[in-house]
């Protein structure tokens, strides 16, 4: 099973081979309620670690979501332009946002892991 890092914005990124798959955690979406827009990158695109690359919209409020590390947009989920409650309903499963060819593996090292993210959340109350 590939292993999954995540960021200080909720972020989660899950690398098979050289392909990442890149999504919100549980914890974001139970933060921003209802999903009801997303907006994924254009498929092609070049984004910089730290890039605002995305938009989730809830009920709440509209968050934009940062690329984890740099790379090449090689897929993007359409199909929650239509279901943005997937996002809700399997925020690590067909709730993903997009996928990136990445650039440069060493900027994994300088996130999260399962446990680091969950004392995270725990400190975030």
């Amino acid at each position: 099973m590939a292993s999954v890092k995540y960021t200080e914005e909720h972020e989660w990124i899950r690398l098979d081979g050289e392909v990442a798959t890149i999504g919100i955690t549980d914890y974001a979406q139970q933060q921003l309620g209802d999903v009801v827009f997303v907006e994924v990158p254009q498929v092609g695109r070049k984004v910089e670690k730290g890039e605002s690359c995305a938009v989730v919209e809830s009920v709440k409020a509209a968050s934009d979501i940062f690329a984890p590390v740099s790379g090449e947009v090689v897929e993007a989920n359409a199909a929650l332009a239509d279901s943005p409650g997937d996002v809700n309903a399997e925020p690590m499963g067909k709730g993903w946002f997009f996928k990136l060819r990445i650039a440069d593996r060493a900027q994994l090292d300088g996130l999260m892991d399962e446990a680091a993210y969950a004392a995270f959340v725990k400190k975030l109350g």
